[in-house]
């Protein structure tokens, strides 16, 4: 099933997403994080074509899609949500499940607030939703969130080298000759656009707000029980596997998955992924 890579204007802005399968098969949004884009799952749609409809869109100041300069457009996770919201309708989706890792958990979340109707199950890949999961790495900048002044900014500029997507990439990973070098290099190529960096660090700040959300979304999970996949890249050192076992405290049925990856897990366990998600996905029709 050939992927077709389609743009559409939502709110004056060109949105980019990768769309395969076949519209009248059950629909699984994929939801990418930081600082990729729906390239992250390219091969992930291949794989899932032949028996589901693929939708993934890139969020405004990431992938293919606009990105306006951070004084120009306010970059907060409510905002690309409202994004990804509008394209969602803009196709007619009004059922479908949801794959988040990373930034796509915030994302996703807000999605299901708005539409617990709509969701018919979630997959999450180091896509955090508790105070578990917060490893160590995130220390620092939860201190710069309580008082942000310019010279706590600068620091956090390291997060968008080269050296720190290399290590986003390959930490925790037993085989880094599983990781494929061309996704980190468009990763980076994207990430030195000029102004991207400023766009990076709004986002930063704003990722206070979900922390803040967390106990909506676990309300949310308790409430609804949608059905949920946790699989997790266990070496991750940004959002611990911790993060995936609380899934199991509100969700009933929760499905949690530890493997030996860090926090790009798919990009080394595909295979693995892969087979857990079809399986979880035929489980929503049965």
């Amino acid at each position: 099933m050939a992927t077709r890579y389609r743009t559409t204007v939502i709110d004056g802005l060109d949105v980019f997403y990768r769309e395969a399968g076949d519209p009248s098969a059950p629909t699984l949004v994929l939801l990418h994080g930081f600082p990729t884009s729906s390239i992250a799952y390219q091969e992930l749609i291949a794989d899932l074509a032949d028996e589901f409809h693929l939708i993934a869109p890139d969020y405004p100041g990431f992938g293919h899609s606009s990105a306006p300069a951070a004084s120009e457009w306010d970059y907060t996770f409510d905002h690309l949500a409202d994004v990804v919201d509008r394209l969602l309708d803009s196709l007619g989706l009004t059922r479908y499940a949801i794959y988040v890792h990373d930034y796509g958990a915030p994302v996703g979340f807000r999605l299901a607030l708005r539409h617990p109707e709509r969701i018919t199950g979630i997959i999450s890949q180091n896509g955090n939703a508790y105070e578990d999961g917060l490893a160590p790495f995130w220390k620092d900048l939860r201190e710069i969130w309580a008082n942000p002044t310019e010279a706590d900014l600068a620091p956090l500029r390291a997060n968008y080298t080269r050296e720190a997507t290399h290590w986003q990439y390959t930490h925790g990973v037993p085989d880094v000759s599983l990781v494929n070098p061309d996704k980190e290099a468009l990763d980076q190529a994207l990430l030195d656009r000029p102004g991207s960096h400023e766009i990076q660090l709004t986002l930063f700040l704003n990722y206070a707000a979900n922390v803040a959300a967390y106990p909506q979304w676990q309300d949310y999970l308790r409430t609804h029980q949608p059905p949920v996949l946790a699989v997790w890249g266990r070496n991750d050192e940004i959002f611990a596997p911790e993060g995936a076992k609380a899934f199991a405290r509100d969700v009933k049925d929760a499905r949690v998955h530890l493997l030996d990856a860090g926090h790009f897990a798919l990009e080394t366990r595909r295979p693995q992924i892969a087979a857990l998600v079809r399986a979880f996905l035929h489980s929503l029709s049965d």
